[in-house]
């Protein structure tokens, strides 16, 4: 897969622009900062060469709150500290386990949109929850070979998902 393309960058900017453009007004408070800062976030992320695929509300939501998180720093340089307005806003911001978390949700929503609703139910029951190969195929009524047939497919199909 490539680069974003034209085509695709305005595809992505009519997708993900109106909530980046919310959460920098949100965090900034100031609609020509906002707009700035929503302009910002889409050169960051075409110039880390993000591939099209990589591009989902995550991405764009944790890059607009660390553009407009930068630019609150770099204004309070200028104008003088005001840590606890700061530390209000980082308050408020996903901590990195949160961030991840939905990025891992986007990569699962990923996998298993293009796979049958018992795959999912079984990557959880075996993967998340701890069953056996035996007991997730009670759990789905399944034999034991078919179980673990489907978990060595997901493995692959999560592989090249994830690439």
């Amino acid at each position: 897969m490539g680069t974003i393309t034209n085509r695709d960058f305005g595809e992505l900017y009519k997708k993900y622009g109106p909530m980046v453009l919310r959460r920098c007004r949100f965090l900034l408070h100031d609609e020509d900062m906002a707009l700035d800062a929503m302009q910002d976030v889409f050169v960051k992320i075409i110039e880390n060469n993000c591939k099209i695929k990589d591009a989902c509300s995550s991405l764009f939501y944790v890059t607009a709150t660390r553009v407009c998180l930068n630019i609150i720093r770099a204004n309070k340089i200028r104008t003088g500290p005001d840590f606890d307005e700061i530390s209000e806003l980082m308050a408020d911001e996903f901590s990195e386990i949160e961030v991840e978390k939905i990025e891992a949700r986007d990569v699962l929503d990923n996998i298993f949109s293009k796979r049958d609703e018992k795959d999912s139910m079984i990557a959880t029951l075996h993967f998340i929850d701890g069953l056996t190969l035996e007991e997730t195929a009670e759990q789905v009524g399944m034999s034991v070979s078919g179980i673990r047939k489907r978990i060595s497919e997901l493995k692959k199909y999560s592989t090249s998902c994830i690439k």
